[in-house]
């Protein structure tokens, strides 16, 4: 798979780093001379050059990509990277870095964004993640799925502690698709109950995750 990656600062260069250790060709472009330096991550390309430039994504030959990250620091940029991308050279895929919260409701298809990554959130998320019991935590949005992925915590007085996975109801829309528990990640089978204390892990639509959590913990209501 090729990766363009726009933004070759601290952000870029991890994930550049991240993508090669997994076998992936990657180029880094950046406008910024100073950040251009190839030494930094040796195996990938790089591209002195303006990601918001038409020009300067046909040098980059944009179309052969699979995916595209606008990784940079400023939203505007990031915005107009994943458009161009999208519009002009028909990627596949288009992951959009948002710095300010504020932003995040322009990161959406109509900008060419498939995937938007919004470091505040996800350490909002992360955090209710770690201290709500019984409440459904949006963790992650497929935009092109309309679907997202959500935890929540089992807790002791949900009707369902002991039960198989099998017998349980789950509304529509939605699929359990990992549980955690003591550390170790357990693939749901339809014989296996479900625990106090289990993290379940759903990919769903955003009308199903009310009904998952009326389900699972109904006196959270």
């Amino acid at each position: 798979m090729r990766v363009a990656i726009a933004g070759a600062g601290a952000v870029g260069r991890s994930v550049a780093r991240e993508l090669i250790g997994n076998g992936h060709r990657v180029l880094l472009i950046d406008r910024d001379p100073a950040a251009v330096k190839p030494e930094r991550v040796p195996d990938a390309e790089w591209l002195l050059a303006d990601s918001c430039e038409l020009s300067s994504l046909e040098e980059a030959k944009l179309e052969s990509c699979d995916v595209v990250i606008a990784a940079t620091g400023d939203d505007k940029v990031n915005l107009v990277t994943s458009l161009l991308a999208k519009t002009e050279f028909t990627v596949p895929r288009t992951v959009a870095r948002v710095n300010h919260p504020n932003n995040e409701w322009l990161f959406t298809e109509a900008w060419g964004v498939d995937v938007n990554v919004s470091t505040p959130r996800i350490m909002s998320a992360l955090v209710e993640e770690a201290v709500s019991v019984g409440d459904i935590v949006r963790l992650f949005t497929f935009r092109q799925g309309n679907a997202n992925l959500v935890e929540i915590t089992l807790p002791e007085d949900s009707p369902f502690v002991g039960k198989p996975v099998g017998l349980i109801p789950w509304p529509e829309n939605s699929a359990l698709v990992t549980i955690l528990r003591d550390g170790q990640v357990y693939t749901p089978a339809g014989d296996q109950p479900i625990e106090q204390g289990d993290e379940l892990l759903f990919v769903c639509s955003p009308e199903s995750e009310a009904a998952i959590q009326e389900l699972l913990s109904p006196d959270r209501h």
